[in-house]
C-alpha cells in the first residue's frame, strides 16, 4: 500500500531532481521515493555508530572478524 503525501521543495531543488530524473529514474516521484529511502539507510548506520561508539566491541568480538573456523559449529539460521 502506498500513501500519497505532499511537500513544498525549492524551485533550485526541483530543477535539479528534474536534470538527474531521465537517467537514473523513471520519475519525480520514484527519485523522491528513493532518496528518502537512502537517506532513512543513512540515519539508521549514523544511530548504529553512535552505538558502538558509546559500546565499542571487544578484542576477542572483533578476532571473531579475523579467524576462518571462529564461526564453525554455530547454526546456520
Amino acid at each position: 500500500m502506498t500513501v500519497q503525501i505532499a511537500v513544498r521543495l525549492p524551485e533550485a531543488l526541483i530543477s535539479q531532481l528534474d536534470a538527474l530524473v531521465p537517467g537514473a529514474h523513471e520519475s519525480r516521484s520514484q527519485a523522491v521515493r528513493r532518496a528518502i529511502e537512502v537517506y532513512l539507510a543513512w540515519l539508521a548506520n549514523e544511530r548504529d555508530a553512535a552505538i558502538y561508539e558509546r559500546l565499542p566491541l571487544t578484542d576477542d568480538e572483533l578476532a571473531l572478524a579475523d579467524a576462518p573456523d571462529a564461526w564453525v559449529g554455530t547454526p546456520a539460521w
